[in-house]
Order: C-alpha cells, then sequence, then structure tokens
C-alpha cells in the first residue's frame, strides 16, 4: 500500500487520450487540503476509475486511419467473337458530416475495400458490364496519402469525392482479351478539423471553459492538465444569425514540435483554422514540479515557437490573445508586465533560454484580457473574432478581384 508524506509524488506514466502525464504532485487533483489527507491509494484508484470512465464515454478519438482499397479487376473478353470484358468498379472516398474515422474503423474491422469486378464477355453479351463502384464515406477535412508518402488530395466538403483506386480494364483486342487487375493501395485518411478559430495554449489555460462560455459545446473541464481528450467544435452565433466555429483542441506541451505529448496531433489540426486564439494563464503555468513555471509572456513565446518550428506558416495566421483568469489575485499586476513585454518583446527576450526564443513572433491583432469563470471580456472577444474573420474574407475578395483584373488585362494585351 502506497503511504503519503510530505515528498510523495504521483506518477502518472499511463496515457489518456495520447497526452503522457508528467511526474504530477496530489495537488494537480486534490484541490482542497482535507482531501490530501486522504490515504494516497484512494486517490490512485480515483485516478485509474476517472480514466477508464473518460475511455468508455469517448472510446479513442481516432485522427488517422490507415485502410487498403483495390479497384475491380476487368472481365475476361470473349477472343472468337471479339467481346470486351467489363471494366472493374473504382474505389472513391465521399466526404460525409456524419461519419467519423472511428465509426469506420468499428463498421470495417478489416479495413478492407475492393471494388466489384467486370462481369466476363459472353455469347448473350458481347460488352461486359462494368463493376459496381466501392464507395467510402469519410469525415470532411480528411487529407488522403499512400504509404509511400504520395498525396491524393483532400476531401473539405460535403458530398466530395475522391478516387483513391481505379477499377482494371476488360479483357479486349489490345490486351489479346486478358482483362488487367485494379490499382491496389494502402492509403492514409488523416483527420484536420476544419474551424474559423482554433484555440492555442497549454494544458489547463482554460480553453474548455472559454469554449463553454462563448458557444454551446460542452467539453470536459477539470483542474488539472490533459482534461482534453479529443478535440471538441462549439458555435458561435451572432444576432444577425452569423455562425463562426471554434476548435478547442488537446493542450501542447513543451516538445510539441517532436510529437511530444499530443504534438503532431495536435498542431496538424491547428494547421486547418483560419485564425489562431492563444490562450494564456495570466499568473503563468507550470506542468509539473520536474517542469520549469514559465510566466505569460515565456508561455505566449513558447507557444509561438513550437508552432514555428512545427511549420513557420502557423506564426502568419491571423492571431488573437486571450489572457485569461483575470478573476485571479495580483491579475491586474501580472496583466500590466505582460502588456509591456509583448509591446517590445526584443528587449526581453535575453531573459529566456536560448531555444525558446521564436524567429517569427506572432502579431496579435488584439490582446483581450478574459475570466473564463466570471465572464469578463467575453463579448469584447467574441466581437474580435468576427471582426478578424470578415477582414480576412474581404481580403481574399479584393485579391480575386485583383487577379481577375491582372488576367484581363493580360488577354486585352
Amino acid at each position: 500500500m502506497l503511504r503519503p508524506s510530505s515528498s510523495n509524488v504521483l506518477l502518472l506514466a499511463s496515457e489518456v487520450g495520447g497526452a503522457i502525464c508528467d511526474v504530477i504532485t496530489l495537488r494537480h487533483f486534490l484541490p482542497s487540503p482535507e482531501a490530501q489527507e486522504r490515504p494516497l491509494w484512494c486517490f490512485v484508484l480515483s485516478m485509474v476509475w476517472a480514466t477508464r470512465a473518460l475511455l468508455r464515454k469517448y472510446g479513442r478519438f481516432m485522427d488517422d486511419l490507415r485502410i487498403y482499397v483495390k479497384g475491380g479487376t476487368g472481365g475476361m473478353g470473349y477472343p472468337r467473337l471479339g467481346g470486351e470484358g467489363g471494366k472493374g468498379g473504382d474505389v472513391w472516398l465521399v466526404a460525409n458530416e456524419k461519419i467519423t474515422l472511428k465509426r469506420i474503423k468499428d463498421r470495417y474491422p478489416n479495413k478492407r475495400f475492393i471494388a466489384e469486378a467486370g462481369a466476363n464477355s459472353s455469347i448473350a453479351a458481347l460488352k461486359g458490364a462494368s463493376g459496381k463502384d466501392s464507395e467510402v464515406n469519410v469525415p470532411l477535412g480528411i487529407s488522403v496519402t499512400t504509404d509511400d508518402g504520395n498525396i491524393f488530395g483532400e476531401l473539405n466538403k460535403p458530398g466530395e469525392r475522391l478516387l483513391v483506386a481505379r477499377g482494371g480494364i476488360g479483357g479486349c483486342l489490345v490486351t489479346n482479351f486478358f482483362p488487367s487487375k485494379g490499382q491496389a493501395h494502402m492509403i492514409h485518411l488523416d483527420l484536420k478539423l476544419i474551424a474559423d478559430v482554433g484555440l492555442v495554449g497549454f494544458p489547463n489555460a482554460g480553453k474548455s471553459s472559454l469554449l463553454t462560455k462563448i458557444s454551446h459545446a460542452t467539453p470536459e473541464i477539470a483542474a488539472y492538465p490533459f482534461t482534453t481528450i479529443k478535440p471538441e467544435l462549439g458555435t458561435v452565433k451572432y444576432p444577425d444569425h452569423k455562425q463562426i466555429t471554434v476548435a478547442d483542441l488537446p493542450g501542447l506541451i513543451e516538445g510539441a514540435h517532436v510529437n511530444k505529448g499530443r504534438g503532431h496531433k495536435f498542431l496538424k489540426h491547428v494547421e486547418r483554422t483560419k485564425q489562431l486564439l492563444f490562450v494564456v494563464d495570466v499568473s503563468g503555468f507550470r506542468l509539473s514540479p520536474s517542469a520549469p513555471f514559465r510566466t505569460a509572456f515565456e508561455t505566449v513565446m513558447l507557444l509561438s515557437k513550437e508552432l514555428e518550428l512545427y511549420k513557420e506558416e502557423l506564426c502568419t495566421k491571423p492571431a488573437l490573445l486571450a489572457v485569461n483568469k483575470m478573476d485571479l489575485p495580483n491579475a491586474k499586476e501580472n496583466l500590466d508586465e505582460l502588456m509591456e513585454q509583448l509591446q517590445k518583446p526584443e528587449d526581453y527576450m535575453h531573459l529566456l533560454p536560448v531555444n525558446m526564443i521564436p524567429e517569427l513572433t506572432v502579431k496579435f491583432r488584439d490582446i483581450i484580457p478574459i475570466s473564463a469563470i466570471s465572464g469578463e471580456g467575453m463579448e469584447e472577444l467574441i466581437e474580435c473574432l468576427r471582426k478578424v474573420l470578415d477582414e480576412e474574407a474581404e481580403k481574399k475578395i479584393e485579391n480575386y478581384h485583383r487577379e481577375q483584373l491582372q488576367t484581363l488585362r493580360q488577354l486585352e494585351m
């Protein structure tokens, strides 16, 4: 039996939804001093039961799936009468809003999708019938690649189709009446959520609470790191019926760019958002006793560095900064210090470790102090999200018109 002491540390090496918890002390899980007087083994059992309950509720959220696809073989030709065999069916991926990768895996455990073979030519039917296509419903936001890295394409809108395995041609004069086999591939279905806004922040920064406050989403919320075990999408609705989607993604940790913690599973979803909303704790953040404490300024720089190391283009996305937990003591003083540091970040870079200094500093359109608990700053934040998205949409329209004018001028010359 484990016995508590002043130096007791609960070692959690179990993976919860892909996020491997670091060394975490009891106080991450036990907010009240009274609770900490209970035997340590009670809390170990509580965490095990909680983990099992979460996995029963959500299962394993899947954002990638490897499947086998094969086009149908063509039908045999009929040499004596010059008959042609039917073409083998094709394999198509079809974007469907109601489908998840987990549902595909559960419904098709062997993960094999083979189209029907073409009919043979015969005296009764010299032209063999084509084989039936195989259509695989997949979620929106799928990127499709082969094992060797070749890109098939993406499916982002309902009803979009992508050919991934062409059927073989039927036997005919050119092939000496022998059919050909269909294409066969092992392909990866890589899900990258499509959202207007992506929340970026370390665990326990308050992203889930924020999403609950501004939308109708109901993500799991708790006072310890790694609460979010699967991406959550919320919808913000405006009085003029405009709607924007906000994605709360599993929290980053230091080293995410090298796939530590949720790593690439988080960062690949960030790629598909139109705008980033950084959420930081105004009092700073510390993942565990073995990890260094980071001030709010250091947190912003570290988040920027993780995005930069994964893909530099992420640092150029439109971004807002929400400074959360303004209801805590000394929040105003911490906010003033952060604002001063962000006005001239280059003056404070020397205070950071070299490996934390980003080459590309994220430029925030607005910095909004908020409290996801009290609701402070929520209206301003919601309006800012809308404003930035509208501005970006106008820029795209202007760029499109400019390109069309340039094309017309070139045609006139």
